[in-house]
């Protein structure tokens, strides 16, 4: 499961705010069954994006650094990613 999700450790530059909530918020997704929350669910789903993402924090802070950086580019940080969501 969740296989797709984004590794941001190792990094360079390390992972931003947006990359570490962008992960955090495609977990919850996967694990909920749910890509667009409701009103009826969106207290609960944004709770657990904020939870996971400070979790995340945490994690990435804890860890020694790594020898190897991952083998694949964060979303956030490929153009055609950033042209789709308008971030120039």
């Amino acid at each position: 499961m969740c296989r797709n999700i984004t590794e941001l450790r190792g990094l360079q530059p390390p992972a931003t705010g947006d990359e570490i909530e962008a992960a955090a918020r495609q977990y919850v997704r996967k694990v909920s069954g749910v890509t667009h929350p409701s009103e009826a669910n969106r207290a609960a789903f944004e709770a657990a994006v904020a939870e996971v993402t400070d979790s995340t924090r945490r994690l990435l802070a804890a860890l020694p650094e790594r020898r190897q950086p991952p083998k694949t580019v964060p979303p956030l940080r490929r153009p055609e990613v950033r042209a789709r969501l308008g971030l120039g």
